[in-house]
């Protein structure tokens, strides 16, 4: 009759054969990311500076934080290399910074149009989007905005833009022009020159604490995928990307960060591919 002790031991002996079988190939999976993800030995990632569901910069110090900062981190740690930030302008320039390849790896929202030009990574997480409209607008759902006459506006080339010019049927797009301040969308608003403003919730609830004469439509008209983008050439990487990506929902990493910043309307995403 054999003993407990024999039992444990093979346990334990079994466990560190898997181990011993994994450990290797996460180590060679990071060797293999870090080759075709750092040509310069650095990694260098591409945000949107502007933008709160990616990133936050100190006023005071410049540091930069947030969900997608921190992802790169951890990227940056787990394949062994330092980490460089650009904080860019706009999508269009994170995807020019990407496939000239002047940034390694970019943070943005898919959109079909833009993976015309770049690689997408599944999302990481989710951040929703809605309409700031009057207070006093007799409208609560996005299927009644969509109706003949009223004006909904976004920010050009926005994943949100990009959405509403598929799919509104009724309500005219207003494209703003890239960049246009939240506060500026608000001083329209009232203004009567729009009638609802499409953005991430997060930047709707900064206008609405400033502004109480506006107000957020309860529900998402669109749950953005924030997601990591690499050049068309390097797409083969993109499966490694998402395993990371999945490593780092399991281990609660990203659930974590969107504890951490308490960003609205941003939560962790599915699990997916593209």
């Amino acid at each position: 009759m054999r003993s407990p002790n024999f039992s444990n031991r093979w346990i334990v002996f079994l466990s560190l054969t898997s181990l011993a079988g994994v450990l290797p190939a996460q180590v060679a999976d990071d060797e293999a990311m870090r080759e075709a993800l750092t040509p310069t030995g650095t990694l260098r990632a591409a945000f949107l500076g502007r933008n709160p569901v990616q990133v936050r910069v100190d006023p005071q110090t410049g540091e930069v934080t947030g969900p997608a900062a921190d992802v790169a981190r951890e990227l940056g740690r787990r394949i062994g290399v330092s980490l460089t930030i650009q904080l860019l302008s706009d999508v269009p320039a994170v995807i020019d910074a990407v496939s000239n390849g002047s940034a390694d790896i970019g943070f943005i929202a898919y959109d079909t149009t833009r993976a015309q030009r770049v690689a997408f990574t599944q999302a990481y997480v989710y951040g929703h989007n809605s309409y700031i409209v009057r207070a006093d607008w007799p409208i609560n759902t996005f299927a009644d905005a969509d109706r003949e006459g009223t004006r909904i506006a976004a920010n050009l080339g926005n994943a949100v833009d990009l959405f509403l010019d598929r799919t509104l049927e009724n309500a005219e797009l207003v494209h703003l022009a890239r960049g246009t301040p939240d506060e500026e969308a608000a001083r329209m608003l009232l203004a009567g020159e729009i009638d609802a403003y499409a953005a991430n919730k997060q930047r709707l609830a900064a206008v609405v604490a400033s502004e109480p004469r506006v107000r957020v439509l309860d529900g998402s008209v669109l749950p953005v995928e924030q997601s990591i983008v690499v050049a068309q050439e390097n797409e083969a990487v993109v499966s490694r990307l998402d395993l990371f990506i999945d490593e780092l929902r399991a281990s609660g990493f990203l659930q974590e960060i969107v504890d951490r910043y308490m960003i609205a309307g941003v939560e962790v995403a599915p699990r997916g591919r593209r």
